[in-house]
């Protein structure tokens, strides 16, 4: 299995790369965010890859990032979605807004993607709901606040007494802003409670 390409940008377009790694030239389709992470052609460039075989085909699909590759694995083990419809989905929406719509159940949204139907969309929502961190969903919404082992433990804490996980969330953020010691899960709990 071919997981990754380290070599000169031979050239690109918006929905293919090639490649070019010791002299061969692999062409590798990409979605348009990693069209738009790559180099100038000539340059230096590392794309992680899914090397897909079929009876008839064989195909290497690329991304500028392993959290671009994550996300086209988890829709490619969703029954009827294949590796086209994966990849408009990574074209039609950010990794932050995909992971945003499956935490929020947002398939109105999902369904917005051109090729993805609304049954399509539910089907997506459904089956990746718990296999989308939803601390990670809603702090990659804000990058300036990093999230820790205590900080996920606190969310899920208040998630527990009843608080949404984007409710508790920003509980949580609040009380760090606030000066709450971060690495004692227990007064973060508090702080955040005490700060409603």
């Amino acid at each position: 299995m071919i997981a990754m390409l380290h070599g000169i940008l031979y050239e690109k377009s918006p929905n293919s790369a090639i490649v070019e790694c010791s002299g061969v030239g692999y062409e590798v389709t990409i979605p348009i965010g990693t069209y738009n992470e790559l180099p100038v052609t000539g340059q230096e460039c590392r794309i992680y890859t899914r090397h897909i075989v079929r009876e008839d085909d064989e195909q290497l699909y690329g991304f500028a990032s392993k959290d671009e590759r994550q996300i086209f694995d988890l829709l490619l083990a969703i029954s009827g979605v294949g590796p086209k419809l994966a990849i408009a989905v990574l074209d039609g929406l950010s990794i932050t807004d995909f992971r945003r719509c499956i935490v929020n159940g947002d398939a109105k949204r999902l369904g917005t993607v051109k090729g993805v139907g609304k049954k399509t969309a539910e089907r997506i929502v459904v089956e990746l709901k718990g296999k989308i961190d939803p601390v990670e969903a809603m702090a990659s919404q804000n990058s300036a606040s990093p999230v820790d082992a205590n900080t996920r433990d606190a969310v899920l804490a208040l998630s527990q007494l009843g608080f949404s996980q984007e409710q508790a969330y920003k509980m949580v953020i609040a009380a760090i802003e606030a000066g709450a010691d971060k690495s004692h899960t227990d007064e973060l709990v508090r702080k955040a409670l005490a700060s409603r």
